[in-house]
């Protein structure tokens, strides 16, 4: 099934940009968020994220297969 996918615009303390989907609870605010668009999997979804930020990560909780630190 299919989500929306959104990258945090704000970096973390270690520098990545997360990647959350639509309904995620800790997905920032919609002026804090770009729209990556709709993805299958997280996998997708990190890597369109990766055309606007070179540290790029999937968040823990809503895109855990693509949480790598």
């Amino acid at each position: 099934m299919k989500q929306y996918y959104y990258v945090n615009k704000n970096a973390q303390t270690n520098g990545d940009h997360e990647v959350h989907v639509s309904d995620c609870r800790y997905a920032p605010d919609s002026s804090n968020r770009t729209y990556l668009g709709e993805f299958e999997s997280c996998g997708s979804a990190v890597r369109e994220a990766k055309k606007y930020y070179t540290k790029v990560n999937g968040c823990v909780y809503c895109s855990k297969p693509c949480h790598t630190s």
